[in-house]
């Protein structure tokens, strides 16, 4: 499949703060349409910089409200945000409606919802805190494994290595078991061609998925993407397991329990010694924590003792792994892990 260059709008931050204060906002929705389509005829036109609602005010909206955010210009503009990297690009904010052309709105639901310029409409879940292992949602009970095997989900930010944990996990476990991958790129298949050319899996137990816009919501809020080649994969081969990789993404994602019955977070020292005590749900509430590239620790001045105390702390106990997976240190504890969850969810025993 051929992802075409679309222009990508991205909500990894609030938007800037309205002119209008919040009271100001609520007044205006609640006046008559005559009042306050006068009240918009003396308003002054909104200058290039000022972007239409801001955080508190999308929230404040009620939650059965199926009013649409402000159409705003389209616009050129340079921004930074957790993909490790800086970039620029020109999108259209549409006309608020969610079409084909991308917009926001404000669904029944309350939520915000946007479209990447044709691409399934997604939300993103507002998150109010760094996430809690003992609340995170458990497995779900009602899963058919003969309709898709036990799927593990590998999570975490962009060159953590998350593609050379796939290629160590089939390695280890494809004598015994029988095993599938999915991997997830934004706008390549470089990370499945990476698996094949390595010789993971055969080529046709492989299958590299091109997102576009936000990678995590292919693996969170529009799982869709992913779930079809692994359920197809699943039937073809009669699969044991399964593994999804997601695209490199920031601490805020994580995977749906839809997706993944198991899921491994995996960060690295490069990143310094801070970043286990930064939080979000896949540090805070994946099922498996890995810590990678421990042996860069000297060269970064990473103190090991500091993330394992700080990751002990965050996830309040939830299990974690210092590896140096390129190395294959650490894979077996890895592997022992997912075996584990594999036995209990579907009743089998490890090979």
């Amino acid at each position: 499949m051929t992802i075409p260059n679309l222009p990508v709008r991205h909500l990894d931050r609030p938007p800037k703060q309205n002119s209008l204060s919040r009271r100001e906002r609520e007044r205006e929705r609640s006046q008559p349409p005559a009042m306050a389509e006068a009240a918009g005829a003396q308003a002054p036109a909104h200058g290039p910089e000022e972007a239409p609602l801001d955080a508190g005010a999308i929230r404040s909206l009620p939650p059965n409200s199926t009013s649409k955010l402000r159409s705003m210009a389209s616009h050129d503009h340079h921004h930074h945000h957790s993909h490790d990297h800086d970039h620029h690009h020109h999108h259209s904010h549409g006309d608020g409606g969610g079409n084909a052309a991308g917009g926001s709105w404000v669904g029944e639901d309350g939520r915000v919802w946007h479209t990447h310029d044709g691409l399934a409409p997604h939300s993103h879940e507002p998150i109010y805190s760094p996430g809690d292992f003992t609340k995170r949602a458990p497995p779900l009970a009602s899963r058919a494994f003969t309709d898709r095997a036990f799927t593990v989900g590998i999570g975490g930010p962009v060159g953590t290595g998350k593609t050379a944990l796939m290629l160590a996990l089939c390695r280890f476990l494809r004598d015994k078991y029988s095993l599938a991958a999915v991997t997830n790129d934004i706008f390549t298949k470089e990370d499945g061609e990476f698996l094949v050319k390595h010789g993971a899996l055969p080529e046709e137990r492989i299958r590299a998925v091109e997102t576009g816009g936000c990678p995590h919501a292919a693996i969170r809020e529009d799982i869709s993407i992913n779930l079809g080649p692994l359920e197809e994969l699943s039937n073809l081969y009669k699969a044991d397991l399964l593994l999804c990789e997601s695209g490199g993404d920031n601490l805020a994602a994580n995977f749906s329990r839809e997706l993944a019955d198991y899921i491994i977070y995996i960060i690295d020292v490069s990143g310094g010694d801070k970043i286990p005590r930064k939080g979000g749900p896949g540090i805070t509430q994946a099922d498996l924590l890995v810590i990678n590239k421990t042996d860069l620790a000297p060269a970064v001045g990473a103190d090991l003792a500091v993330m394992e105390r700080d990751a002990l702390r965050m996830r309040e106990g939830g299990p974690f792994v210092f590896a140096q997976v390129k190395h294959g240190v650490g894979v077996e504890d890895i592997v022992n892990h997912i075996l584990q969850a594999w036995e209990i969810a579907t009743g089998n025993k490890r090979r």
